[in-house]
């Protein structure tokens, strides 16, 4: 078994709505943490909690300027996750090609017998 303890926390951190719909907001450009938690119904801690998961991941990166913080996304642990997929998604077609091209002289096969008879 493969070992991909970037990916684990990237997967992780996405696998909960909240902090999905956080990425996506962030796909948009930089927000603060106060127009990130805006449209949540929750608290500003468990904000936070969510943005720390998202941090542990790699996939945000935040920043204090002030009395702001200001919350980014990074592409580049994105990229990863994005290119593991395509990898996945290569060798699953690649295995469905071979499929094909053997159900097709499968069929070739019985009609050539159908026809000696």
């Amino acid at each position: 078994m493969l070992n991909y303890p970037q990916l684990d926390l990237v997967f992780q951190a996405l696998a909960d709505p909240t902090r999905r719909d956080m990425v996506e907001r962030l796909g948009r450009g930089p927000q603060s943490v106060s127009e990130l938690a805006a449209p949540l119904d929750m608290s500003l801690p468990a904000v936070l909690q969510h943005l720390q998961v998202l941090e542990a991941s790699g996939l945000v990166s935040s920043e204090k300027t002030g009395r702001v913080r200001m919350c980014r996304i990074e592409p580049k642990v994105m990229e990863t996750a994005e290119s593991w997929f395509a990898k996945r998604r290569e060798i699953w077609e690649r295995r469905l090609d071979r499929l094909g091209e053997f159900l097709v002289e499968e069929e070739t096969q019985r009609r050539k017998a159908r026809r000696k008879r």
